[in-house]
Parts: C-alpha cells; sequence; structure tokens
C-alpha cells in the first residue's frame, strides 16, 4: 500500500451497487490504487440494493443504472432512506435525459461506465470536495432548473428551523458534504444526516438539490427563523 496511505487518519466506506458482475468489477478495480482525498482514505464496499435500503452508515455510493432491476428511481428510493448519503451514478454513455434526471433526483454525479479509471477517481475527488460532477451541458441544465425553481410562483409555508440546522442549512448552501459539516460543526456525520432529513421533511423537498434551492430561495427562514438548538 501507498505509504502516505499508511498514514491515512480517516477511512471512508463508500458502497458499491450493480446488478451486472463484470461492471462491478470493473467499479472495484478503481480502487485498485489507494485513493486518498485529501486526509481520507475511500474503501470501497460492495453491497445490494436491499442491504441499502435496509439501512446504510455509507457516505458515498457509487450507483450501477445500466441494469433493468435498478433506474434513477432508486435514487429517490435510497435518499428517503438515507437523506444524507452522496450518490454518484454511472449509466449509458450519452443518455442526457437520465443524467438530468439522476442529477434532479439527488445524485452527486453521473458519469458513464466507458469514462477511464483516472476519470472515475478524479470525479470522486470532486463529490467527496462536496461539488457535483458532471458534463458542462449537464452542469448547465441543473443551473437552468435551479433557476426556474427559484423563479417559482408556489410559496411554501415557511418552516421553523432550529439554530443547528440553520448552521447545516448554511454549510449546505456553501456545497459542504455531510462530512465537512460534521466536522465543521463538531457533531457526528449520522446527526448531519439526521439534521438533513428533518429539513427535507419541514420544505417538502425530496432531495438535497431541492433542498439547497428552497434554502437559497428562502434565505430569510434560515437566518430568522428557531432559535433551539439541537446536538
Amino acid at each position: 500500500m501507498d505509504r502516505r496511505a499508511s498514514k491515512i487518519a480517516t477511512l471512508i466506506h463508500i458502497g458499491l451497487v450493480s446488478d451486472s458482475p463484470m461492471r462491478l468489477a470493473g467499479l472495484v478495480s478503481v480502487f485498485d490504487e489507494p485513493l486518498l482525498i485529501g486526509d481520507h482514505l475511500l474503501i470501497p464496499v460492495v453491497c445490494s440494493m436491499e442491504e441499502l435500503l435496509a439501512g446504510s452508515t455509507f457516505e458515498y455510493l457509487i450507483l450501477d443504472v445500466h441494469g433493468p432491476a435498478i433506474g434513477a428511481r432508486a435514487i429517490r428510493a435510497i435518499l428517503l432512506v438515507c437523506p444524507g448519503l452522496q450518490v454518484m451514478v454511472f449509466g449509458p454513455q450519452g443518455n442526457h435525459d437520465l443524467a438530468m434526471e439522476a442529477i434532479s433526483a439527488g445524485a452527486r454525479g453521473y458519469l458513464d461506465l466507458t469514462s477511464e479509471i483516472d476519470t472515475v477517481r478524479q470525479a470522486l475527488d470532486v463529490v467527496v470536495g462536496g461539488h457535483i460532477w458532471g458534463s458542462h451541458r449537464l452542469l448547465s441544465k441543473v443551473a437552468d432548473r435551479l433557476l426556474k425553481i427559484g423563479d417559482s410562483s408556489v410559496t411554501p409555508a415557511s418552516p421553523q428551523f432550529t439554530a443547528r440546522e440553520k448552521q447545516v442549512a448554511e454549510l449546505i448552501l456553501a456545497a459542504r458534504a455531510n462530512g465537512e459539516i460534521a466536522r465543521t460543526l463538531g457533531i457526528g456525520a449520522q446527526t448531519v444526516t439526521a439534521h438533513v432529513g428533518r429539513m427535507m421533511r419541514k420544505t417538502g423537498t425530496a432531495n438535497r438539490i431541492e433542498l439547497a434551492s428552497f434554502m437559497q430561495k428562502h434565505k430569510h427562514v434560515a437566518s430568522e427563523t428557531g432559535s433551539q438548538g439541537s446536538p
């Protein structure tokens, strides 16, 4: 193992889900060489959709949506169970509609399975860093959709946030991942996940992107409501 990897302070387990043994082997090969991101070492863990939906402690997930058993709807199902999970999707090459659907459902990145290993590792670095990975065309479409959501004439009732939820919301708007939010606030990653889930329920949003868009549009809600902190 790389000398730097032996000195790593924190291990991050990243789930790998695919209904194709061949494609799953390809995903595992991405980690043949130690993947260091900052002071974290990513460790792949193969799991099934059933295991994932039964409850997961992963912070990150690579989801193959090529097969008929796993599709974009699965992303929403996963994020309902694990609202703070950071999902990166592998899908068919050139399928821009699926890519847009995946990102809109809450995925943090989209790649096709023909991507080179170096590209996949670069994408993981971007996603773990709290950003969204995708083609320029895809990211432009995401921005356009967020602007349309922001211009919507439908205004939900103002939710009430605790002081801690307001802090988490501000960091979500700064595109911070759950792990970064946890370290910044001095709380556990699972606590951050719980806060994100509660805020999604309070705002009626279906995923992290919609939550960020809501918070951007209603910044006064995050800054003015709620007075009691929580762990």
